[in-house]
């Protein structure tokens, strides 16, 4: 009997396993052409990549009304600033970082719904042009900030995508066939599409009531729009005080699966890495407008003024071009330290996506540091002063890539490969990589307020050196560690014959060694 009972135990154990296995097949197999009859499904790929471009852009372009703040040249930076720039490069953040959010809630969508139909993707084209829409409310907002018509413009566009993204996710639960296979075969769908509306509703609540405090408090809906950014750990950090003063509140264990606000959520490394790359791009684009638009002569002015001579007229633009190559120069090298981090990373989670997200509101200042840099006068007061604010701009464009690299080492055995974790073949000289740019323009800026008199050549030094201490930089690790190894571990036994013994998992790829 008991030899009976067990094989039925295993029968029906079997039974339950092809039950899930024909099911997952059956997802499988069905092609898009022919799951529920409808033959117009296609891979999202291309909207994706589409939105992330526009996305970037739009996230980028938000720096121009600031960057072209125009300071006269008898007139004090420290008062422009306070009185301009610093009102505008605060709202400037504060959108960027509202649109990323924006974008962060798009991936998290899209790794919900795999495929689209036409109406999907005139839907998600609804939001993209909202989204578009929104350089014209941050410059109401930073030219009139104490005008309550840009914010309400702004949370209009917020709460407007919001009820399409909501539009979009009935939609998809309506037609199965759209969503990834997870939710496909799982029977909460409808706890899913509740979880997941009551999530995308709470951006656009908040810009509700930011809209009615906008009449009565303005200061007050600024903080709200703050409040947004920093929404899913204001909201973790409630619930875990909830659970400290009522004790734990049970969850659905498929409320774990789908849009939690836990840091470590992963988010698309695919979909961060293409939107980074495109502000960078557009950054780096960005730099050459103003050479283009100021330092082209007009054809009469070369004529009566230089002989025609456009050599000659040109010579004056020379700390403009300088400073256009120096820019475009840093951009670059910071687009190179980001591609070497992210080429180590194997997860990417909600917190380093937040970082990088700083990370690149910092780079997209680097038009304004560009524009102050070569605006006034040599030697001048505003000079140094605007030196200084780009070093400031570098030094964080660059510790919240060095962050990002701290939080993927707590979590290493998730997010790194194994040749960078700590005590990995590659860990030191990622971390110096990393550093580099923080430490140069730290130093830098003390050293601009030591001698400031000769803040500019040290700036422009700074950034021709960096590209050659990127090129030596293995070197110097290896000759850092090799010296730090004879002063304090002088008899540790050679570590190369180890290293040649590690197995295949922990060596380095060879487009690692080309960096």
């Amino acid at each position: 009997m008991a030899g009976n009972d067990d094989s039925d135990i295993i029968e029906h154990h079997v039974e339950e396993e092809m039950e899930k296995k024909g099911a997952r097949s059956h997802a499988e197999s069905v092609s898009p052409f022919d799951r529920e009859g409808h033959s117009g499904t296609q891979s999202s790929h291309r909207l994706l990549a589409y939105s992330d471009a526009l996305i970037s852009i739009i996230a980028t372009v938000m720096i121009l009304p600031v960057s072209h703040t125009k300071v006269e040249d008898n007139e004090e930076l420290r008062e422009s600033v306070q009185l301009l720039l610093t009102t505008k490069i605060a709202v400037y953040l504060m959108t960027f970082l509202i649109v990323t959010v924006a974008w962060a809630a798009h991936i998290r969508l899209f790794q919900v719904i795999v495929r689209i139909d036409d109406s999907l993707a005139l839907l998600n084209l609804a939001c993209m042009m909202l989204i578009t829409f929104l350089p014209y409310t941050f410059s109401l907002m930073a030219t009139f900030p104490k005008n309550f018509l840009g914010i309400l413009l702004f949370c209009g566009c917020v709460m407007v995508m919001g009820i399409i993204q909501s539009v979009i996710v009935l939609y998809a639960f309506s037609r199965p066939f759209l969503l990834n296979e997870q939710i496909q075969i799982s029977e909460n769908q409808t706890f899913y599409k509740h979880h997941i509306l009551k999530v995308i509703m709470r951006v656009p609540l908040m810009c509700f009531f930011a809209s009615i405090f906008s009449f009565i408090f303005l200061q007050l809906s600024y903080v709200l729009l703050a409040i947004v950014i920093f929404l899913p750990y204001i909201s973790k950090s409630l619930k875990w005080c909830r659970s400290k003063a009522i004790g734990q509140v049970e969850e659905t264990p498929d409320s774990m699966l789908f849009y939690t606000y836990l840091p470590n959520e992963p988010l698309s490394k695919d979909r961060v890495e293409a939107f980074s790359d495109g502000v960078y791009a557009i950054v780096a684009t960005l730099l050459i407008l103003d050479i283009c638009t100021d330092n082209v002569p007009e054809p009469a002015v070369v004529q009566r003024k230089f002989g025609g001579s456009l050599i000659a007229a040109l010579q004056g633009y020379g700390p403009e071009y300088l400073a256009y190559f120096g820019s475009f120069v840093t951009v670059g090298l910071l687009w190179f330290v980001h591609h070497s981090l992210f080429l180590h990373v194997t997860k990417t989670t909600r917190f380093m996506g937040l970082l990088n997200t700083f990370s690149l509101a910092f780079v997209g200042g680097l038009p304004l540091a560009y524009q102050l840099t070569h605006e006034f006068p040599h030697n001048s007061r505003n000079e140094l002063e605007a030196i200084q604010i780009s070093c400031v701009i570098i030094f964080f464009a660059g510790i919240f890539q060095l962050a990002i690299w701290v939080v993927a080492l707590y979590n290493e055995q998730e997010t790194l490969h194994p040749y960078v974790r700590y005590g990995g073949r590659e860990h030191v000289f990622m971390l110096a990589k990393l550093a580099l740019y923080p430490c140069v323009a730290l130093g830098t800026f003390f050293l601009t307020c030591i001698l400031s008199k000769f803040s500019a050549p040290i700036f422009h030094l700074m950034e021709i050196t960096v590209p050659f201490a990127f090129f030596v930089l293995r070197l110097l690790v290896r000759v850092a560690l090799a010296l730090l190894r004879l002063i304090f571990c002088p008899d540790r036994p050679d570590q190369r014959s180890v290293v040649e013994e590690e197995d295949d998992e922990t060596r380095v790829p060879f487009n690692a060694l080309v960096t």
